[in-house]
């Protein structure tokens, strides 16, 4: 488990992120379609289409840090694109 210290600031990619994207894919998604810096120390998360599997991206200050999710049963909730912050 990740534990997110006080004040770490955790961003949600509404909507669905292709899960074949790894480390270059994901960070490029924070800093177009978020508009934030992947370097930053904040957490990025990402849900794949059917909902049972999450991305999690962060920079540790040496690198990137991606975890990968994939629940047995259920789905994991999640705003619809409409809910997120207008680009």
């Amino acid at each position: 488990m990740i534990g997110a210290g006080n004040g770490m600031r955790v961003y949600l990619a509404c909507g669905v992120t292709d899960m074949r994207k790894g480390i270059s894919g994901l960070a490029a998604l924070a800093q177009d379609v978020l508009r934030q810096s992947p370097t930053s120390g904040a957490l990025f998360a990402f849900r794949g289409r059917q909902g049972d599997r999450i991305k999690l991206l962060t920079w540790d200050g040496q690198g990137f840090c991606l975890y990968y999710k994939v629940l047995e049963t259920g789905r994991f909730p999640w705003p619809s694109p409409a809910d997120g912050v207008p680009a």
